[in-house]
């Protein structure tokens, strides 16, 4: 087929160098606005972006690729390519590497597995929620997203919680190695600096953790090494580190910004409150409405056509997540906040072969949180109509101070 006439490559007022304070608090009307006018597109980095609800299930689930280029290399400008650190975590692996090593680990991350951890976090929650109701205002994400997801992974991996502290700072920096090229010069440091002290601690832990195996994913990823299809020293830090990072990060953000938009939009809270079997759809809708991942990124594997461009293999390709999640082709009033939403359907966990590994345990937790935040209260209110914006790179609020009133 023969290529229309194609606009200059150009970033349509998006360009992920620059912040933008406006964009960063409400991204979805300039997504609206680019979906709209140029919803597939080159960029002057020469990657294409994609922002249809089609074009990324296309992307995802129907075209051959992958996140490396055909002969095996990772390109640069890929979030999380070549240049991204970490370069041997299943993230950044095809199959059949990717396959061997989510193998490893996956077996504590089934929805099995997940459910057998309910009544911990619950526990948890609980204890954290009690504390909330005693003073009637807190901040969400240090009283909440924060503790839950980090309490539950430290566990799972074996890590100490006391040292929950000294990890978290590393954790959010260690995201924006996945900027790859676009991480500028003068940030840099910082972030291979957080990222070489989350790595000294865990290969201390490693090395204590081999002399005393435990029930838990390390000392299991530990033994996997040594029983055959065994992981590498390297393979072994890296992953450790990898599922620490997405066993919380990620969740923060998505509990604390499920509370933030119940207590913008109340009807939705008192909906929950009224049906508390609706929490599970109600977690999927916080998901499609707003979640923390605002993208993901592909390599072509063979030619493919989008919005009537023939892209070449090998050619990195932009999925926004955020934009086919409120793809008016996909759902009705995609803008409206609803919890009884009939098909929540989304892609906050991304889909196809890369589909996200702590999808059934980042679900259970956001349930419990958002399930007894909402039904232990009457009253949900945020005290700051402007969120402050955590180090991570991915959409994780720093701090939601809220008041509530106990039920």
């Amino acid at each position: 087929m023969t290529n229309p006439p194609a606009p200059a490559p150009s970033w349509h007022g998006m360009d992920p160098t620059l912040v933008d304070p406006e964009r960063q608090e409400n991204p979805f009307p300039a997504l609206r606005e680019v979906r709209e006018q140029f919803p597939v597109h080159e960029t002057p980095a020469g990657l294409w972006r994609l922002f249809r609800w089609d074009d990324c299930m296309h992307l995802l689930r129907e075209v051959p690729a992958g996140v490396r280029r055909t002969d095996g290399t990772a390109p640069g400008n890929a979030m999380g390519g070549a240049n991204s650190g970490g370069g041997q975590f299943m993230l950044q692996q095809d199959p059949p590497a990717h396959t061997r090593l989510r193998k490893l680990v996956s077996k504590s991350f089934t929805p099995r597995a997940a459910e057998s951890w309910r009544p911990r976090t619950r526990e948890i929650v609980a204890g954290l929620i009690e504390e909330a109701l005693d003073t009637g205002e807190f901040d969400v994400i240090s009283g909440l997203a924060l503790p839950v997801p980090s309490q539950v992974i430290c566990e799972m991996l074996g890590v100490p919680t006391e040292d929950r502290d000294r990890f978290t700072k590393w954790t959010s920096l260690a995201t924006h190695m996945l900027r790859g090229d676009f991480l500028p010069d003068d940030e840099r440091p910082r972030i291979e600096a957080g990222v070489g002290e989350l790595a000294a601690y865990f290969e201390a832990l490693i090395q204590e953790r081999r002399g005393d195996l435990r029930d838990d994913l390390l000392s299991q990823m530990i033994r996997a090494e040594e029983e055959g299809d065994r992981l590498s020293s390297d393979e072994l830090l890296v992953h450790a580190m990898g599922l620490l990072i997405a066993g919380f990060e990620t969740t923060i953000g998505l509990i604390g910004l499920g509370a933030k938009n119940f207590a913008d939009h109340p009807k939705q809270a008192d909906a929950l409150r009224s049906e508390p079997g609706l929490v599970g759809n109600a977690v999927e809708e916080c998901l499609r409405y707003e979640g923390p991942i605002g993208m993901t990124t592909r390599v072509l594997h063979a030619d493919a056509e989008f919005g009537g461009f023939l892209i070449p293999k090998n050619t990195t390709i932009w999925a926004s997540l955020w934009s086919a999640n409120h793809d008016p082709e996909r759902h009705a009033d995609p803008d409206r906040f609803d919890v009884t939403r009939a098909d929540p359907t989304h892609l906050g966990f991304g889909a196809g072969t890369h589909m996200c590994l702590g999808a059934h345990l980042a679900r259970m937790e956001t349930q419990e949180a958002l399930g007894a935040l909402i039904g232990r209260t009457t009253k949900l209110e945020r005290v700051d109509p402007v969120v402050a914006w955590g180090q991570s790179i991915f959409r994780v609020p720093a701090s939601i101070p809220v008041r509530i009133v106990a039920a």
